[in-house]
């Protein structure tokens, strides 16, 4: 199956075979990623990380995993800084922004948007989050996460029982994560929400039409005897006001006194960050941070090797990587550096 040349726009476009691909791929990775060996397969290359509404994790990760297969990165931030300011529309940004890439990642505030600019687009196309629609990217990370934790403890994915918390409503990575999982066999989904922020109906549509299970809650108490937890923020960007978020902010608190009550001694935590660690919200405490089970950082880790395995594949270069391998000069196996 060859992913050369092809857009990442959403989620649907996989299925367990291509996500194992990806993983396989991604798996390769990791020696690059840890910085034990360099890679120059993509030198010359040249990615347009357009990125029009605030992002940390995502447009580092994006351009991170780009350096590492030897290419360059140009970068535009924030809406007014581009010409979208002026009017100009989305066609026609993709059609001359494409033109200087190979291969664009791209975050916009509209749902939609990214596929949109894709039509213009000569170039491959990465979706790194499109309104409160999607973010294909976060969800392939995310599964990876999950297949890597589970596995520590000798399960897997199907069958598993998984509690998504918080905003529910706007959170695109479970959007798009759950509508991943419903590639897989027998998974509980327990859907921890405040009414008013529950998942759209589309995807608790698409969870039952797949034939797993669905617990509905509003509190965390009981609920959280899960394989994995999964916890998000409430999305402020997307609601009306910021006094319209601040109803729900803090709402989902987890910090380990709840972590020992509720989760199992095993229950994976996980959460697309950032984590909201203001006072009035505080979703997962500091005091979690020695918690062996805390797998926030490993997530935010994996997506460089993701991200990697997606440029490789899209550019065609995935058979390439080794080939144009070389020694990193300053590392050194007695180094305490080590990423993944």
């Amino acid at each position: 199956m060859s992913f050369k040349g092809q857009h990442i726009l959403s989620v649907s476009q996989f299925d367990r075979d291509r996500i194992q691909q990806v993983f396989q791929v991604a798996r390769s990775m990791e020696p690059y990623a840890c910085r034990k060996k360099r890679t120059k397969v993509l030198d010359g290359a040249i990615l347009g990380n357009l990125f029009f509404e605030p992002s940390t994790r995502t447009r580092v990760s994006f351009g991170c995993a780009f350096n590492l297969l030897g290419g360059e990165v140009r970068e535009t931030t924030g809406m007014q800084s581009s010409a979208l300011a002026k009017g100009e529309s989305l066609f026609d940004t993709a059609r001359v922004l494409s033109s200087y890439s190979d291969v664009i990642a791209m975050r916009h505030p509209q749902s939609g948007s990214v596929a949109e600019f894709a039509e213009g687009s000569r170039v491959p196309v990465l979706n790194g989050g499109d309104g409160a629609n999607e973010h294909p990217t976060q969800a392939l990370l995310d599964l990876f996460t999950i297949e890597k934790e589970l596995a520590a403890s000798g399960q897997s994915i199907d069958g598993m029982h998984i509690a998504m918390v918080g905003d529910l409503k706007f959170g695109r990575t479970v959007h798009s994560l759950a509508k991943l999982l419903c590639l897989y066999k027998n998974i509980r989904f327990t859907l921890i929400s405040p009414t008013e922020l529950a998942m759209p109906d589309t995807v608790v549509s698409a969870i039952e039409n797949a034939g797993h299970s669905i617990e509905f809650s509003d509190t965390l108490e009981g609920k959280l005897a899960a394989d994995i937890v999964y916890q998000t923020r409430v999305q402020e960007e997307r609601f009306a006001s910021k006094d319209e978020a601040n109803l729900y902010r803090g709402k989902f608190r987890l910090n380990q006194d709840i972590y020992t009550r509720h989760c199992k001694s095993n229950t994976v935590i996980m959460h697309p960050l950032p984590r909201d660690s203001r006072l009035d919200a505080n979703e997962l405490d500091n005091d979690l941070n020695l918690n062996p089970n805390l797998a926030i950082f490993r997530q935010a880790d994996n997506g460089v090797v993701i991200r990697m395995a997606l440029f490789a594949l899209t550019l065609g270069v995935e058979h390439l990587v080794t080939k144009y391998e070389c020694d990193v000069p300053w590392y050194s196996n007695k180094s305490s550096f080590s990423p993944l």
